[in-house]
C-alpha cells in the first residue's frame, strides 16, 4: 500500500474521544505531487485520537514494513502550549483474515491491537524554521493471517501524517552460476531457496541435489550459491555462467563440465551445432579405445625392404618400418606364413608345426625368427603393418611379401612328444613320426633333466632310440622332468624340439591312502631282493662260458654284413662298416688288428696315411666286451689283445 499513489480521498476511520478528529485533506509532497494526508492537532493530550487504515493483504509475506512521512510541530512553538503536549504517537496493527472492522470493533485500546513502536520526530517544525519531513520504517511481523489494519494513535501532538507506504522485502530472481534461483520472501533472518539449471545444463551424478542460496532479511543475496550445474555435451558456459550457448559448426565439446567448445581434431569435422563428438573423414578412423577428442587416424602403410636370412629350415626376417605410420604411435607387425609345396599349386597356410619369435603377431620391433619349417620347400611370407585403426578398414592391412625356399639336407623337427605311462622312477614316452623328411630316421635322441633345479643347475641326461617311444628310467619320485627329442638322419642331427615337462607318480592330485602307498614300497622292495639274489645266482653260473657259447651265430652264418650286424644287435655301426669299404662278409673276415682299432674309434694301431679324427667321426662309442668278442669271432685277425687295448681292460681279462 502507498497512499502517495491513492488519487481518490482514502477514507480511513477515525476515532476520538473529543475534538479534534483525524482531518483528511489534500496537499503537496516534496516532489509538489498532490496527495492526500491526515492531519491533527490536539489542545491536549489526555485523551486519545485513532486513525485506522483499510485491510491491507498479506499477499506471500511473513513480515512487512511500514515507512511513514510526517511532519510534527514542536510543543513550545504551539500557541497553546500544555503540559500534556506530545512530540510522538502510536503505531499499531490488527490482524484478521476477512475485512470486518467496523467503528467499533476492533475495540479501540492495545489489545486487540498489537502495538508496534511510539514513533518520534527526528525534526520538529518551529515558527520561521525550516519545512523538513520525517521518514521512519518500522517492521511489523510475524503475520499470519490473510491481512491486517495499521492504527496510529495521538495523544497531545500536532502533525500531519503525508504518507504510509506499506511494504515486504524479497530477492529478485537470480541466474547465477549456470542455476536460477526464484524470487523469495525471507521469512526469517535468512531464507534458503531452492534453485534448479539453466536450460542445457545438468547436475551430474546419480543422486545430485538442486542449486540452493540464501535470501536475507533485507532482501538480498547471500555470498554464492551453492550448486553443481554444469552445462551439457554441445554447449559452453556464456555471459558469466549465466547460459549454456550451443557449440557452433566446427566445434564441439564432449562431455558435460566447464570449459569452451573446442575445434575437431585433425582428419574430423561435424556439419552440425551442439556436437559431442566431431567424426572422421573418409579414410580416417579412431580406434575404440580413442576418446572423441583425439585426431582421426588411418592404417600404416607396408613395411619396407623385408630380408631374409635362410639357415637350413629356420628363418630370420628383418625389414623397415614403413614410410607413414598412420598418425599413431601403437605400430605393430604381423608375419604369415604360406606353404607352397609345387609350381602351380596354390599355397597354404603353413601349420601349428611353424614357430616364431619373439611372436607370429602383434610384433614390437622389426625382425623375427621363424623355424621348424620344411625341408626343400618353397615358402611366402608376408609382413604386415598394424595399428590400432587397422581393423576398421576393408581393405586389410597393408604388407610386403618375399619368397624363400629351404635346405634340401636338414634333418625334421620331432613334434608331439606326450606321456603314455608313468610310474614312481620311470616316464614312457612316445612322439610323433616325422613325416615331411627326405631322409630315413636312423635314430631318436632324447635329453631330459628335473626341472626343479632350474636350467642354469639342469644336468642333463642323453638317451638313444630306434623307435619312437622310450623308456625313462631310474627317476625321482613325485619330480618334474623337462624332456626334449631330436631325430637323426644321415644329414646328421636336428635341432631338439620343444620342451615338454612331466611328472613321475605320485601327481600332485594323487590322494591314494598312506596304506597303499606302504604297501606298494614293500611290494617293490621285495621284487628288488628277489631280482637281485636270481642275477647273483646267474653270474656265478655263467662266469667264463666258452665264447660259442656267449655267441653261437658266427659271421658264416649271415649272407651280409648289415644282415650280420643286426643278428648280433650291432647295426649302429652299419653305416661306419660300410663307409670304411666293409661291404661283404668276405671283407670283414680279413679286419686286421690295426684296421680293427681304427674302425672302432681307438687311437691306437692308426696307420699314417689315416686320419684318426675322420675315423673317430663315424662312430658313436668304443666298443663294449660284448662287441669286442662278435667281432673276434668275425675276423682271423683280430686277436685278443687288441680288444683289451680297444677296452682298456686288464691283461687278464680274457
Amino acid at each position: 500500500m502507498n497512499t502517495k499513489t491513492e488519487i481518490s480521498d482514502l477514507k480511513w476511520t477515525t476515532n476520538s474521544g473529543s475534538k479534534p478528529e483525524w482531518e483528511e485533506i489534500s496537499g503537496l509532497d516534496e516532489e509538489s505531487n498532490s496527495v492526500r494526508t491526515y492531519q491533527i492537532c490536539q489542545v491536549d493530550g489526555l485523551s486519545s485520537h485513532w486513525l485506522r487504515s483499510k485491510l491491507i493483504e498479506r499477499r506471500e509475506a511473513s513480515q512487512v514494513y511500514v515507512e511513514l512521512k510526517f511532519t510534527m510541530i514542536e510543543c513550545s512553538s504551539r500557541t497553546t502550549h500544555h503540559r500534556s503536549c506530545k512530540e510522538t504517537f502510536n503505531l499499531y496493527y490488527y490482524e484478521s483474515d476477512t475485512d470486518d472492522a467496523t467503528a467499533t470493533h476492533p475495540a479501540w485500546m492495545e489489545n486487540p491491537y498489537t502495538k508496534v513502536d511510539t514513533v518520534a520526530a527526528d525534526f520538529l517544525l518551529r515558527k520561521g524554521g525550516e519545512k523538513k519531513f520525517n521518514v521512519k520504517t518500522l517492521r511489523l511481523g510475524p503475520l499470519t493471517k490473510r491481512g491486517f489494519y495499521l492504527a496510529f494513535q495521538a495523544q497531545g501532538a500536532c502533525m500531519a501524517l503525508l504518507s504510509v507506504r506499506v511494504f515486504f522485502k524479497k530477492c529478485p530472481a537470480l541466474t547465477r552460476s549456470l542455476s536460477v534461483f526464484p524470487e523469495t520472501v525471507p521469512r526469517s533472518l535468512v531464507q534458503e531457496a531452492v534453485g534448479q539449471c539453466v536450460a542445457n545444463a545438468v547436475q551430474p551424478g546419480p543422486n545430485p541435489r538442486p542449486p540452493k542460496m540464501f535470501c536475507g532479511e533485507d532482501g538480498q543475496w547471500e555470498d554464492q550459491p551453492t550448486t553443481t550445474c554444469t552445462c551439457l555435451p554441445g554447449f559452453e558456459a556464456s555471459h558469466g555462467d549465466m547460459e549454456c550457448r550451443v557449440c557452433p559448426v566446427g566445434r564441439f565439446k564432449m562431455g558435460s563440465g566447464p570449459g569452451p567448445c573446442s575445434v575437431c581434431p585433425d582428419s574430423s569435422h561435424t556439419g552440425e551445432t551442439g556436437s559431442a563428438s566431431c567424426g572422421c573423414r573418409p579414410g580416417f578412423y579412431r580406434a575404440p579405445s580413442d576418446s572423441p577428442d583425439t585426431p582421426c587416424t588411418r592404417p600404416p602403410s607396408s613395411p619396407r625392404s623385408p630380408v631374409p636370412q635362410v639357415n637350413d629350415t629356420s628363418l630370420t626376417l628383418e625389414w623397415s618400418e614403413p614410410l607413414d605410420s598412420g598418425g599413431r604411435s601403437d605400430l605393430t607387425y604381423s608375419v604369415e606364413c604360406r606353404m607352397c609345396p609345387a609350381p602351380g599349386v596354390p599355397c597354404a597356410p603353413c601349420g601349428d608345426g611353424v614357430n616364431y619369435r619373439p611372436s607370429q603377431t602383434g610384433i614390437q620391433g622389426r625382425r623375427v625368427s621363424i623355424w621348424g619349417l620344411r625341408p626343400h620347400t618353397t615358402y611366402s611370407f608376408t609382413v604386415m603393418a598394424l595399428n590400432g585403426v587397422s581393423p576398421l578398414t576393408l581393405q586389410g592391412p597393408a604388407g610386403d611379401t618375399i619368397n624363400i625356399t629351404t635346405s634340401p639336407n636338414v634333418p625334421v623337427l620331432v613334434s608331439g612328444l606326450r606321456k603314455i605311462a608313468a610310474t614312481e622312477s620311470s616316464l614312457t614316452l612316445h612322439w610323433n613320426t616325422p613325416t615331411q623328411s627326405h631322409y630315413r630316421i636312423l635314430q631318436y635322441q632324447l635329453r631330459y633333466c628335473e626341472k626343479e633345479r632350474g636350467f642354469e643347475e639342469c644336468s642333463y641326461h642323453y638317451m638313444e632310440s630306434n623307435l619312437n617311444e622310450v623308456v625313462l628310467s631310474d627317476l625321482r619320485r613325485a619330480t618334474q622332468y623337462e624332456v626334449q627329442v631330436r631325430a637323426r638322419t644321415l644329414a646328421g642331427y636336428g635341432s631338439f624340439g620343444q620342451a615338454v615337462v612331466f611328472r613321475t607318480l605320485p601327481d600332485e592330485d594323487d590322494s591314494s591312502s598312506p596304506v597303499l602307498v606302504t604297501g606298494i614300497l614293500i611290494a617293490t622292495g621285495m621284487l628288488v631282493l628277489i631280482i637281485a639274489i636270481a642275477a647273483v645266482i646267474c653270474c656265478k653260473r655263467r662266469s667264463h662260458p666258452p665264447l660259442d657259447q656267449h655267441f653261437p651265430l658266427t659271421p658264416a652264418s649271415c649272407g651280409t654284413v648289415s644282415d650280420w650286424l643286426r643278428a648280433i644287435k650291432m647295426e649302429r655301426y652299419e653305416e661306419s662298416f660300410l663307409q670304411d669299404g666293409y661291404t661283404s662278409m668276405q671283407l670283414l673276415t680279413h679286419i686286421t688288428t690295426d684296421q680293427g682299432s681304427a674302425a672302432f674309434g681307438n687311437n691306437s694301431g692308426w696307420s699314417s696315411e689315416e686320419d684318426p679324427v675322420q675315423h673317430r667321426g663315424s662312430w658313436d662309442s668304443k666298443l663294449n666286451s660284448r662287441e669286442c668278442a662278435l667281432l673276434s669271432e668275425a675276423s682271423t685277425h683280430t686277436h685278443t689283445h687288441t680288444c683289451r687295448r680297444l677296452l682298456s681292460l686288464p691283461e687278464n681279462f680274457v
